[in-house]
């Protein structure tokens, strides 16, 4: 074992004398520029190994004073990849990509590899592979190295082969010190992405990055900024699909925007609002939020459906986000209501939420329950809230009580102006909290 250890050991040597004699033939070719000659192509493994490790002491060895740390890593291996040959025809070909030191070390943090590697003339802007190493060390959140590159002079709006700036790859919270440091040497704040014609605000509102947000408006960010498909950085915000734990980001998010004179009205390419956005994603919060700042709770797509039609298409998949409290919050500012025929149809899909059914009746003065309510109604579901079901099925036998008759009348006589009239009167909270359709488990 320590024979073989020997052996590799000196052949490891052996390749990186053979590699060093080779790229200093070629640093000391007459009228070299990096201009006019390609870096040279290296495709020794143990020379990538020593990059993919961040060995600084063997990278000192191969990029000794005098030396030009120019050249392309051509990785081993590959894979297949359909790519286009012209006249509509596309090939499938085995394709590497191409990439260089500064990209393997920027990408992975090696930041004194990295320094080195500057010191040596290394090309700040190469991009073989269609990126350069400043977009690297931003996609994979390396500050120091993102300081490093900018500090040698990399260009900060270089745009890679798909079209995007370093700053539009800042697209996670650890992103934040690279986004800084772009900002500060000179990072164009209202850059666009040539396929979506995203700005960096998009990007940052779409992952509900809070403090790249509030960083960019500090710069002068856009904040209505339109992209290809009609959307605002608000409207991104809105309309991104959102976990339980996501909510409270993106309605923090969504306050920072609105403050900042984000437009509530504007609509995308279908006639989407942020209003109907947030209701499909059913974060309640943004929903009042949204309403509070005077959104129109009755203006309709291109498909007619209005902000209620989304959230009750949703109510079934998204139970944990409280559902029941953007009915609500619509109805409270004057929401259009579902045609009394087709109530039985949203008891078979919303049965699952007993509250939004609560709230959903309890807008009504008068209800025609029948036997189709029943079935509408699964057995496990009934079984589970049986209480507030048989509530429900026994209006079929008696009418609206006169407590929830005198609350239906006033409801009409203040439509449009619920939230802003009833904490204003001289009444118990338990009655404000009726008015505005509070949850009671049942309905009478």
């Amino acid at each position: 074992m320590l024979e073989r250890h020997k052996h590799e050991q000196r052949l490891a040597s052996h390749h990186l004398l053979s590699f060093a004699l080779k790229k200093e033939a070629w640093d000391r070719t007459p009228f070299r520029s990096s201009v006019t000659l390609r870096p040279a192509v290296c495709r020794d493994v143990v020379i990538q190994n020593v990059l993919y490790t961040g060995n600084l002491e063997a990278m000192q060895r191969l990029f000794p004073r005098g030396s030009t740390a120019s050249l392309i890593i051509e990785p081993q291996g590959g894979e297949m990849r359909w790519v286009a040959r012209g006249e509509g025809l596309w090939s499938l070909t085995y394709e590497q990509e191409l990439t260089t030191p500064l990209h393997i070390t920027a990408g992975r943090g090696f930041s004194e590899c990295l320094k080195h590697l500057l010191q040596r003339g290394a090309s700040v802007d190469l991009a073989p592979g269609g990126i350069t190493a400043l977009h690297e060390s931003c996609v994979h959140c390396e500050p120091e190295c993102t300081r490093l590159l900018l500090v040698h002079g990399a260009n900060a709006n270089a745009v890679s082969e798909d079209g995007r700036m370093p700053l539009h790859l800042c697209s996670s919270p650890e992103s934040f010190e690279c986004a800084k440091y772009l900002l500060q040497y000179g990072a164009a704040i209202n850059g666009r992405t040539v396929d979506e014609d995203d700005t960096p605000l998009h990007v940052a509102a779409r992952n509900g990055l809070r403090d790249h947000v509030q960083l960019y408006l500090r710069y002068g960010a856009a904040v209505d900024k339109k992209n290809d498909e009609g959307l605002t950085p608000l409207n991104a915000a809105c309309s991104q699909p959102q976990e339980l734990q996501d909510l409270q980001r993106y309605f923090n998010l969504c306050q920072i925007l609105i403050k900042a004179g984000a437009d509530i009205h504007t609509t995308d390419q279908d006639k989407h609002t942020p209003l109907h956005m947030a209701c499909k994603n059913v974060n309640a919060d943004l929903v009042e939020l949204l309403l509070a700042n005077g959104a129109s709770v009755n203006e309709m797509d291109y498909g007619g459906e209005a902000p209620m039609h989304n959230i009750l298409k949703v109510v079934c998949y998204k139970l944990a986000h409280s559902p029941e409290r953007v009915v609500r919050a619509l109805l409270n500012h004057g929401s259009i209501r579902v045609w009394p025929g087709a109530l039985p149809k949203v008891l078979r899909h919303c049965s699952q939420s007993p509250r939004t059914i609560e709230v959903l009746l309890n807008s009504y003065s008068q209800l025609k329950v029948t036997d189709t309510w029943v079935e509408s109604v699964p057995p496990e579901v009934f079984e589970a809230h049986q209480e507030f079901y048989e509530s429900v099925f026994s209006l079929a036998r008696t009418p609206r009580s006169l407590q929830h008759l005198s609350r239906c009348k006033l409801r009409v006589y203040l439509e449009g102006r619920l939230n802003k009239v009833v904490p204003r009167l001289h009444l118990p909270t338990f009655i404000k909290n009726y008015l505005l359709l509070d949850f009671r488990g049942y309905v009478h």
